[in-house]
This record gives C-alpha cells, sequence and structure tokens, in this order.
C-alpha cells in the first residue's frame, strides 16, 4: 500500500548558487501536487553558505555533517531523519527536473513497484559527451549481471522505499556509488524497479564528479556487486575463457611445436575448473545461507 506522503532528501556539498533555487521550485511543485511531503537537506561539510541558504526556506529540515562524508553518506543520514516510508532522492545542482517527482510517484503506486528511477534518456538530457562512453560500458556490464536492461545506472533522481533500502544498508557505499549500489542490489534480489524517461539540464556550480576515477570505482563496484549477489555470472565467462586457452596452448603445442604440453595444458585446465567450481560454491552459499537483503519481513 502505497500512502500519499513521501520525504525528498538532497544530499548537498557547496552548492550555495543552485540549493535556493532549487528549493524554491521544489516547493511549488509539491504544494501543488496535493501531496504529503517534506525535504530534508543534509548539507554534507560544506565550505560555503549551502546550509544557511537552505535554512531560509520555512518547512525545510537542514542536517549538517561536521565534515564531507560523500554522497552516499549523506542520502543514508537523510534515511535515517526520514518521517515517511517512501524516499525520494534529488540533487541540489538544477540538473534534475523536479516537477516530474508526482509523476515518479504515481507510476510507483501503479506498477507496485519497490523503485522508480528517472532515466535521463529523454531529447534534451545534457549528459557531457565526456562521460557518455564510460557510462555505456558500465551499463552493458550491468546489465550482463543483472541481466535485465538498465537505461540508467545511477541517476539521482528515484523513488523507492525506506525499508527496502535500509535492508542494504550494510553494503552501501558513502560515495557517488551509492545509486549504483541500490540499483544493481534491488535488480538481483526480485525487487520491481521501473525507469521513467527525463531530461537532465546542465548543472549550476562545478561538478563534483572525478570521470576517470569515478568510472573506475564504478567498474570496480560493478564487479564486486556481481561477485556478491551473481557469482556465477562472473567466475563462469573467467573459467570459460582459462579452459579455452588450455585447449587452445594444447592446439598450440602439438601442431606447431611439434609436442603436445600435456603438463602446462592440464593445469591451465585445472585452474579454469576451479574458478568454476568457486563461482559453484559462492552461488550455493549465496541462495542458502539467509540473506538479510532478501527477507520478505522486516
Amino acid at each position: 500500500m502505497y500512502q500519499n506522503s513521501i520525504t525528498i532528501i538532497i544530499p548537498a556539498y557547496n552548492e550555495e548558487h543552485g540549493i535556493a533555487g532549487v528549493l524554491s521550485h521544489l516547493t511549488n511543485v509539491m504544494n501543488a501536487s496535493g501531496i504529503t511531503y517534506e525535504i530534508i537537506v543534509v548539507d554534507d561539510g560544506s565550505k560555503d553558505k549551502t546550509a544557511e541558504n537552505a535554512a531560509r526556506h520555512n518547512g525545510i529540515t537542514v542536517l549538517r555533517h561536521r565534515i564531507n562524508k560523500g554522497y552516499g553518506a549523506s542520502i543514508k543520514t537523510g534515511i535515517r531523519h526520514a518521517t515517511y516510508d517512501l524516499i525520494c532522492i534529488t540533487d541540489a545542482d538544477g540538473t534534475y527536473p523536479n516537477d516530474r517527482i508526482p509523476h515518479l510517484l504515481s507510476v510507483m503506486r501503479e506498477k507496485h513497484a519497490d523503485m522508480v528511477v528517472g532515466a535521463r534518456t529523454g531529447k534534451e538530457a545534457k549528459i557531457p559527451f565526456i562521460r557518455k562512453p564510460a557510462k555505456w560500458a558500465i551499463a552493458q556490464l550491468a546489465r550482463f549481471v543483472t541481466g535485465d536492461k538498465i537505461p540508467d545506472l545511477n541517476s539521482g533522481l528515484r523513488i523507492f522505499k525506506k525499508d527496502a533500502a535500509l535492508r542494504f544498508f550494510g553494503i552501501l557505499p558513502d560515495g557517488f556509488s551509492f545509486t549504483t549500489t541500490i540499483t544493481m542490489g534491488m535488480m538481483t534480489n526480485g525487487f520491481i524497479v521501473e525507469y521513467v524517461p527525463i531530461e537532465y539540464a546542465h548543472r549550476i556550480g562545478r561538478s563534483k564528479i572525478k570521470p576517470v576515477r569515478d568510472t573506475l570505482n564504478f567498474v570496480q563496484l560493478v564487479f564486486r556487486i556481481g561477485l556478491y549477489f551473481a557469482p556465477l555470472k562472473i567466475f563462469l565467462p573467467i573459467s570459460g575463457f582459462v579452459v579455452l586457452c588450455a585447449v587452445g596452448w594444447g592446439f598450440f603445442s602439438l601442431f606447431v611445436l611439434g609436442e603436445l604440453s600435456d603438463v602446462s595444458t592440464i593445469v591451465i585446465a585445472m585452474t579454469g575448473l576451479q574458478i568454476a567450481v568457486m563461482g559453484m560454491l559462492g552461488e550455493l552459499i549465496n541462495r542458502r545461507i539467509p540473506n538479510v537483503y532478501r527477507e520478505e519481513d522486516t
């Protein structure tokens, strides 16, 4: 059952130029929607007037980290203080179309979803070109792990159930990969995740994203989540590749070198089989041991 009430969490770090406009627009949208709501701004150790500018708006709850803890840590702080069972996250830089929040909520009700993501796939989505190849490659890797298409892996505009998020708190990171982790965690654990196309505007102020470092971190994260939730999908392809290398080396040594290198071929093949066994054991442990993230009761 979906209540007509929602907590909106806005993580903010040095966003003094954008936060006021975002809050003004957001409160106007939510007041007109008739939805019961609260807005929590989590100032993540900003060194400017982000918190002061947010606090000027009546009815806004402002929480402050004394030091910069990260995007994910800010969202988790907001979730811990949330009044309502549905959580919406959005950014403080003006990039996301917050007027779509009521629509996302209606989709969540209609589809009985556990999470609805605003996918930045609209015609006017202004994603920097330099980030598109990396986003595509990571999305393909995530699709392989989850077995499902993911239009936008790490969109910062989404609505999800609070209790569903709490089940993943132990693995949700404090950095920008929070959204990637909760997306893959839910999709590999049977939760219903829906995607709604949205636009994406140029941000106000300077981006906190570091393209090379964050891309490498995202790739590492996708593999780590894959090992946690779907180990066979990671181990079996590696095992198959190693076994093929063993076969290839055997043929090469026999027909090119003139003598079968039986020992090295067997060692390589056995290594591939051991990798497969490790994957099977991981899958067995993953399915047999009670997993707090799959429990049906809260």
